[in-house]
Order: structure tokens, then sequence, then C-alpha cells
């Protein structure tokens, strides 16, 4: 532990390093996530070290540390290896290319971006997973997107918008639960409460994407012909590949583990891509004919390396190309990196001085929600993780909020306000870093058009600073807790 007290200057010289060197690296590389933003993210926890160090805090107890953040990811890292495996095996069974093929002739540009939105938010609401959801129906939606000629960031910003508000809303979510356990509230007691800033927020987030999908230049919806006869001449396209999906989806609704539904969709697309797809699984071998080896060969190289499939449509080629499991290594990078940057700024304690800083400063209400929102977007940046960004604060604030005669959901609902949401908005957070893999769209290219995420945190304090609905407890069971205290408008 360390012997000396950090000073919040000394707190915050590992974080404005860590700004520069990001900036630098955006200023200078065209794709800084490549591997500049990670060495800068090392470099940062070099920096917190040392500051640790020269408190007292010991080598042995900051790697101790990083090495618990990182143990914290460990199901986040297979699940995004098997999301690799699954969009691989999804691709050359045809799976993804049906979604495409069947969703364009359902989902006119004029509805399709609002569309993602209420799509993307009953799959989650129904899974309770932002993750699995953009794994899933996002991917194919992605696709969609590409062929209608909408871009890709507004496009991941609809998608994200709508699964990050029934990750919120859901019952089965392990935020949504995470989060009333940490303001000591039951589930929901907090979801309904959730509800009176979370649902104003969608609503504005639908009424945006209308806006914007009025401002589309439709123009590309004419070569869409063209896009179905080259999907229908490469794959065989049928109903039925729409099984693996629905398996899927169904065993996540059963509350089976993700690992297991992923690596069980990952497989099914392999024994479909032999089913439906000979010949294409044979053309990417190089062959004229299908066999067990050519198969098992083609499948696999599916599942863990990439694939690219060509077609006489240059806008297609982009879409029908896959990393397998190899793609998502640059992810997995950022995301060790910043569990230890993470790691070393809690190990030399500048995260709890920081914190501490913005607990001072909560004199009123309002005060003490800014603070909360605060500290969650803190968290989100620092930390790198959105648990964190929901246990610390919880923790920390849970006797401040009784104090100033506040009942347990108005903490709760801040916390999955803008702890839980702003997350994605974040390039080395692991949330950022996944969706970003995931969607195939950098954190920077989606993060302007994910309006619900933006939306959310402005919500709750709008919510405060005008008293709407604020839920207090009685001014007996505050003094229980820190004896008598004025209670501050």
């Amino acid at each position: 532990m360390n012997n000396k007290t950090i000073s919040l200057p000394e707190a915050l010289i590992p974080i404005v390093f860590l700004i520069f060197l990001l900036a630098l690296n955006v200023f200078t590389f065209e794709d800084s996530l490549g591997g500049p933003n990670q060495f800068a993210l090392l470099l940062a926890a070099a920096v917190a070290a040392m500051v640790g160090y020269t408190k007292g805090v010991s080598y042995k107890e900051i790697i101790a540390q990083i090495a618990r953040n990182i143990e914290s990811t460990s199901e986040a890292i297979i699940i995004l290896l098997l999301v690799g495996s699954l969009a691989g095996t999804w691709l050359v069974s045809g799976v993804v290319p049906a979604m495409v093929y069947y969703g364009i002739q359902i989902l006119h540009p004029t509805i399709f971006l609002p569309a993602c939105v209420v799509i993307c938010s009953i799959v989650s609401v129904a899974t309770g997973s932002s993750w699995t959801t953009s794994a899933t129906i996002g991917i194919a939606l992605m696709g969609i997107g590409n062929a209608l000629g909408v871009s890709e960031g507004i496009v991941a910003g609809a998608v994200l918008s709508g699964a990050y508000f029934g990750d919120k809303m859901s019952p089965l979510s392990d935020t949504t639960n995470l989060a009333p356990a940490m303001a000591g509230t039951d589930l929901y007691t907090h979801i309904r409460y959730m509800a009176l800033t979370t649902v104003p927020s969608i609503v504005v987030t639908l009424i945006i994407f209308v806006i914007i999908t009025f401002n589309l230049d439709t123009a590309s919806v004419q070569s869409t012909t063209r896009i179905l006869e080259v999907i229908d001449s490469k794959f065989f396209i049928t109903p039925w590949l729409f099984l693996v999906p629905v398996v899927v989806i169904g065993l996540i609704l059963r509350r089976t583990p993700p690992i297991t539904a992923l690596l069980v969709g990952a497989l099914l697309g392999g024994v479909f891509a032999v089913i439906f797809q000979p010949q294409l699984l044979a053309s990417l071998a190089g062959t004229n004919s299908l066999n067990a080896t050519v198969a098992f060969k083609t499948v696999m190289t599916a599942l863990t390396s990439s694939v690219a499939i060509q077609t006489t449509d240059a806008s297609l080629n982009d879409l029908f190309s896959s990393g397998g499991m190899a793609g998502m290594l640059n992810t997995i990078w950022l995301i060790l990196c910043a569990m230890a940057f993470g790691g070393a700024m809690e190990a030399s304690g500048a995260l709890g001085r920081i914190t501490q800083s913005i607990l001072r400063v909560a004199h009123s209400t309002t005060g003490l929600f800014t603070s909360t929102v605060s500290t969650c977007i803190l968290f989100n940046l620092t930390a790198s993780d959105q648990y964190l960004a929901i246990v610390v604060p919880g923790k920390m604030f849970a006797r401040a909020y009784r104090e100033h005669g506040l009942a347990p959901e108005n903490l709760s609902r801040s916390l999955e306000d803008s702890g839980t949401v702003t997350s994605v908005l974040v390039p080395w957070n692991t949330c950022g870093a996944y969706q970003s893999g995931v969607l195939g769209v950098a954190t920077l290219d989606y993060a302007p058009y994910a309006f619900f995420n933006i939306i959310s945190p402005f919500m709750t304090l709008i919510f405060a600073g005008f008293g709407i609905k604020i839920r207090r407890i009685p001014k007996a069971e505050v003094e229980l807790v820190a004896g008598p205290v004025p209670v501050q408008p």
C-alpha cells in the first residue's frame, strides 16, 4: 500500500500524459489503433507506476493489480475471439449475405436508421446484452447499411443507440443488475426509475435519426437490384439460413452463457456452409469440387483467419470479408494495454485521489449528481472498463446520497446513465474496443452518432438540475446513517 498521500496534481500526471500521447497519435497516424494507442497506454501506465513508486507503492503491488484487471477481462477476450469466428462462418455459410439480401428489400432508406434503433432495442431487451446484439443483428444491419449507401459511422451509431437502450432496460443485463446492487436498491425499482430518463433519451435519439434519414441521399437505392443479383449469383440464399441466428438468440434467451451461445453459433455457421454453400467453399479453396478435407480446411480458415469473397460489385467486396479470430487481435491488444493503465492508476492511488477530490465538491443535490456522472465518465476514460465505472463510484457515493436524503435509485440510475452508456464512446475502453472490432468501424467514427449514449448523461443532469422526480428517503432514515444532516434542495 502507498505510504504517502498522493496529491491531486500528482494523480493527474498520468492522465495528462495519456491525453497528450493519444492526441499526438490521432494527428500522426492514419490508424492509431494499430499499435500507437496501445503503446501510449503502456507508457501512461509506466508513468502512473512511477508516481506510485514515489509514494511507496511497490512494483509487485502494481503488477498484482494489473493482473487482477486483466483477469476481469478474460471472458470478454474469449467472447471477442468467438465473435471473430462467428463472423467468419456466418459469412461463408451465407447467413450474413441472406440477412443483407432480405434486409435491403424490407428496410428502405427512408426508415432504415430509425428501424436500426428499434430492432436493436428489441433484441437487446430480449437478450440483455448490447455486445450480443451488435455481434449478431448489428453485423447484419451494418451490411444492409453498406448496401444502401449509408455511412458506416451513422449506422453503427444507430445500432449502438438501440443496443445500449435495451441493455439498460433489460432485467437480464449484467450492468442493470450491478448498478442497483451497488446503490442498495432492487432491480425493478431501478428499472422503473431509470425509465424516466432513458425513455426521453431514446425518443430524442429516434427523432434525430428520422431527421438524418430525411436528409440522406437515396440515389444509391437504384443500385440495390444489382446488389441483389450479385448476392444471388455468389451465394445460395434461403430462409433456412436464419435458423443459425435464431438458435443463437434462443440460447441467449434461455440464459445460456454467451461464450457457449457464440461457440454454437460459429460451429453451426460452419455446418451450414458445408450444406448450403459447397460451391463457394470449393472456389475459396481453389478447387472444383468439395470433399471432407477441403471443407474442413475452408471452414477452419473462416473461423480463424481472413476470408475475402470477391464479387463483381466493388461495394460488396469489403462487406463480404472477415478476419476471423485473427481479426480481433488488435482489439484484444488494446484491452490488455488499457487494463494495464487502469491497474497502475488504481494501485498507485491516483484514481482514488481524483475521485475523493470530486466527492468533496458535491455539496448540493445537483452537485452530487454531477459528481457521480463525472466520476463514472472519468473511470471509463482511465480505468477503461464499464464495470469499474459502476462499482467504484457506486461504493463511493452510496453514503453521500443517503446523507443528502436521496433514495438509492437516484444513484443506481445515475450510474447506468453515465457509467454504462459512455463506455462505448472511449476507444481504449473495453466496450469501445469491442464494438469497434465487431462492427468494423473506428470508435471515433461512430461516437458522434451514438446519440443515445451521448444524451443519457445529460438527461440525468437535466432532471437533477430541475429537481424532476427526485426520490427522497425519510429524515429519520437519514439520521440513522450519519446523524442529523441538512438536506440540500
